[in-house]
């Protein structure tokens, strides 16, 4: 069997540069070399992207963030014709605006935290805060790894957590913290991975230092009561539906009170050494590597199928 030539597209240009760059190399190491030919691509302008996928069968995507996450680099590998993993342009748009793809799940009954959105200092409002209550989440709107993000407590506390949320983005959400147990759910071409609790060994909650540092988090694969569990993947399956998921995602949640509240969808889950993803699927029998496969093959399908054509060499 003819090996695929693989490029494995890293870097981008967000602030999640450097978490890309180890999701690409982790992406690399693990590649079935029976099946695939590993090439690392990394880019921090469009064009780059251009020049590096010519002759490719496939890219895998080791991006994260805006440009590498928003659709723009799914959107540009479609016209060039390279077949890409994961969700599609829309659900790339739809996942990386924290606002919209809140507004379509409460619309749809998901339960999800209240929040606000300010697009500036301009609509910075403190008796709007205080009325969805404290303590709140700020956090960028487009954002993830938690770069960027606060928990504000009072009032006092307020105005430079939004003033370091804008500077990472235009736009900013405050949105009212969920105490209780935090949960994520991974999904592979529709169906539920065993579901992973966290708790953050150091700051009260899942910061930057306790996702990629090791021993930052305590990660454990829950076993829910039978009702919360029913709830959890209705949540999640839901979720990655409205939005237009496909191949794979991560749904983050808070479980309070045996009610799953959907904080946000990844279109492109972390894949380092200490991922989410990675571990919940290794849970579900999964190595490394044929997850990779998984994603792989089903990405090709889904492509093939939107185009209308027969995938012959998976």
């Amino acid at each position: 069997m003819q090996r695929l030539k693989v490029g494995v597209i890293m870097g981008g240009v967000s602030s999640e540069y450097e978490v890309s760059l180890n999701t690409g190399r982790e992406m690399l190491k693990h590649l079935d070399p029976s099946k695939y030919e590993g090439i690392p691509v990394i880019i921090n302008r469009l064009d780059q992207l251009i020049e590096g996928v010519n002759g490719l069968d496939f890219a895998l995507l080791a991006l994260h963030g805006a440009y590498g996450e928003d659709g723009t680099v799914q959107g540009t590998l479609e016209t060039l014709g390279i077949p890409y993993s994961g969700s599609g342009v829309l659900s790339s748009s739809l996942c990386m605006d924290k606002q919209l793809s809140k507004t379509i799940l409460r619309h749809a009954g998901i339960p999800t935290p209240d929040w606000l959105c300010w697009d500036s200092m301009e609509c910075y409002d403190t008796d709007a805060a205080r009325r969805l209550g404290y303590p709140v989440m700020v956090k960028p709107n487009a954002g993830g790894s938690s770069i960027g993000m606060t928990k504000v407590n009072s009032g006092q506390e307020l105005r430079n957590a939004v003033l370091k949320a804008f500077a990472e983005d235009a736009c900013v959400m405050i949105e009212r913290y969920t105490a209780g147990q935090e949960i994520t759910c991974s999904l592979l071409n529709g169906k539920l991975l065993p579901v992973i609790g966290i708790r953050s060994l150091g700051e009260e909650w899942f910061d930057y230092s306790a996702k990629y540092e090791q021993g930052g988090a305590d990660e454990q694969i829950l076993q829910l009561p039978a009702a919360t569990a029913e709830r959890v993947q209705e949540a999640a399956l839901a979720s990655y539906r409205l939005l237009k998921c496909s191949v794979y995602a991560r749904v983050d949640m808070m479980l309070k009170d045996g009610v799953p509240y959907v904080l946000e969808v990844n279109t492109l889950p972390g894949m380092t050494e200490t991922s989410l993803l990675p571990q919940s699927a290794l849970a579900a029998g999964f190595t490394f590597s044929g997850l990779l496969d998984a994603i792989i093959t089903g990405s090709l399908q889904e492509r093939s199928c939107r185009q209308g054509t027969v995938v012959s060499h998976v």
